[in-house]
């Protein structure tokens, strides 16, 4: 277990903070949506019912779909586009390991390195095809949630109900979706900005303190 939690640190400890996130996100969430059930004249919602509500719904995924298309625009475009002097690109000037061919043969290379063909196509770009597809997935979510929740203010109000095609015509959905794409691609920019020039001693996503400016890469 100690060498479990060890090799397994980092990735448990986000987990740990998203469970807490998550927790606080509901206790909060259901009190919010319980107060404007209140302020409509309508019966407050148990548990349950909050998590598959509108409210539930559009306020989590819109998060994670920002934060996917954001991982896979950075994956994708980190490919092509470098950022002089940034520990978050690739250096111009000298072969990078990312761009090597695949060798089958290397000790430890992944099932789809060695068994090659369409199988290897795919495992090439499966880490942009895996976000691209959560974020597909967040945003169908996202959208039925919004719809959801802007119906039941609609029904309170005694204003008749929205189709998935009339909602795609309104502004909330894509007010609620560029509110959140355009902090995911701040936050990016800051980052390949800031590490340009300054450091953070012991992270990998830091260059050596004593790097010049200059020194593209990690």
């Amino acid at each position: 277990m100690k060498a479990f939690a060890r090799n397994n640190a980092l990735s448990l400890a986000f987990f740990l903070l998203f469970l807490l996130a998550v927790a606080g996100q509901v206790y909060f969430g259901l009190k919010e949506y319980n107060q404007e059930l209140a302020d409509n004249g309508m019966l407050p919602a148990n548990l349950g019912n909050y998590l598959s509500s509108g409210h539930f719904l559009q306020a989590t995924f819109e998060n994670w779909e920002s934060e996917f298309l954001q991982m896979a625009l950075f994956v994708v475009l980190t490919i092509f586009l470098i950022q002089k002097g940034s520990s978050e690109s690739k250096d111009p000037d000298k072969k990078e390991e990312v761009d090597r061919k695949p060798d089958p043969k290397r000790t430890g290379a992944p099932w789809p390195v060695r068994r090659g063909g369409w199988v290897l196509v795919l495992y090439k770009h499966s880490l942009t095809i895996a976000l691209l597809g959560l974020f597909a997935v967040s945003c169908c979510l996202h959208f039925s949630g919004s719809l959801r929740d802007e119906n039941v203010q609609r029904v309170s109000k005694g204003k008749p109900a929205l189709d998935a095609s009339g909602y795609l015509l309104e502004p909330r959905f894509w007010f609620e979706s560029f509110q959140n794409w355009q902090s995911e691609f701040l936050s990016v920019f800051a980052i390949v900005i800031l590490s340009v020039y300054l450091r953070q001693i012991g992270s990998p996503q830091s260059k050596p303190v004593d790097a010049p400016n200059n020194e593209t890469g990690e």
